[in-house]
């Protein structure tokens, strides 16, 4: 496995972690050793996000465009120039699909194959700050400066639902089965359940929140502008534990099982990147597996895991279903013609997408591909594919 973490000072750091044997079969006390791999300096400014699949990092940055670095041959892949604006997030679908986020309010859908945009939806009057996708791929959230909380229809490639909230979000989470999401407004979350798509509770951190991370269905990290991480249950909306994980601030989290272990990573400004070993009992704090110092303002993080696939290769097709559910759609009249009047200005020459890499049109960067090359390009792999096998 291998820590990647951006910066201010426009460096993606990456560290191999090595677990050490653990001799005594006490893995409380089994420490990781971290080790410096590779550092990357392909932005012009500060990195603002970053996404990990099992074969590349992706990085944006304030500089506007997305990086792509292959870390199987631990080479510069090349970039993506598509947004007019800082990079605000990034997230992977399995292996075939990247979704991205800017300020200047588009959500773009990337082949990771063949890195062509399919999709760009203009999805916020304002900036995007953040977006989630849910666990089947079928639907995402995003929010943005304009006050909304939208729900998009990844099948068909449309606004699903528009949701006016009292002030500007920055974090929406799905959790692991997607059964409810949260809205981070400042120090606040709004728990939300999908089968309502009302707020079940309201948790109050101290301080305005940074990140926040789902261990499990209803068991939620939250890290904000001090040194703390705080746990709670989004059920019972009750703190669980608390633990002192950094001497500054942390900026963001990153929370994923491996066999026996179940670990939270934190990186702070105080350049620190520290990785945790959860207990069983979530009532209990971590304790410490190792920690890495970059001497850098940390401000994104990922972990790469040297896997064969991940569990979802692409996004679902066209034929398949969407999960949006009926009371999501019951909008009085005023705001049903919102939403479809969203939709014209989103989709101005697309009657249905399919994101599954058949789009007629796939763009790369804005150069159109055309139809036929496209062809080609299909049966060249085809045939190198024939003589690998």
């Amino acid at each position: 496995m291998e820590l990647v973490a951006g910066c201010y000072e426009q460096v993606l750091f990456g560290f191999a972690i090595h677990p050490e044997p653990d001799a005594g079969g006490d893995h409380e006390e089994q420490k990781w050793t971290p080790v410096a791999d590779f550092t990357h300096h392909a932005h012009t400014a500060s990195l603002s996000a970053v996404a990990v699949n099992s074969r590349f990092v992706v990085t944006g940055s304030k500089d506007e465009t997305i990086h792509i670095y292959d870390m199987k041959k631990k080479i510069d892949h090349g970039a993506l120039v598509h947004h007019n604006g800082t990079i605000t997030c990034l997230k992977f679908y399995g292996n075939r699909h990247l979704i991205s986020g800017a300020e200047d309010g588009l959500i773009c859908v990337w082949d990771a194959k063949k890195w062509e945009c399919l999709k760009s939806i203009k999805a916020h009057k304002g900036h995007v700050t953040f977006l989630s996708i849910h666990p089947t791929g079928k639907l995402a959230l995003s929010v943005g400066t304009d006050k909304t909380l939208r729900t998009w229809n990844l099948v068909e490639g449309r606004s699903a639902f528009i949701k006016n909230i009292k002030q500007n979000a920055h974090i929406v989470e799905w959790s692991p089965r997607g059964e409810k999401y949260v809205v981070v407004i400042l120090n606040k979350i709004d728990v939300y359940q999908l089968d309502t798509a009302s707020v079940s509770g309201t948790i109050t951190n101290e301080k305005r929140i940074s990140s926040v991370t789902f261990l499990s269905e209803s068991v939620l990290a939250v890290a904000g502008d001090e040194e703390v991480v705080r746990v709670f249950d989004c059920d019972s909306l009750m703190c669980l534990c608390e633990f002192k994980a950094h001497e500054n601030r942390v900026k963001d989290m990153f929370s994923f099982e491996v066999p026996e272990h179940h670990v939270i990573v934190t990186a702070s400004s105080d350049g620190f990147i520290k990785m945790w070993k959860l207990k069983q009992d979530k009532r209990v704090p971590p304790s410490l597996l190792c920690e890495v110092k970059t001497n850098a303002r940390l401000t994104c993080l990922g972990v790469w895991l040297d896997r064969v696939t991940d569990t979802q290769e692409s996004l679902p097709s066209a034929a398949e279903p969407s999960p949006v559910r009926k009371e999501q759609s019951k909008v009085n009249k005023k705001e049903a013609g919102d939403v479809q009047e969203e939709e014209r200005q989103s989709l101005p020459n697309s009657r249905k997408c399919n994101l599954t890499g058949d789009s007629k049109k796939p763009m790369k960067g804005r150069t159109p591909v055309s139809t036929k090359k496209r062809k080609m390009v299909e049966m060249l792999e085809k045939k190198k594919r024939k003589k690998k096998i």
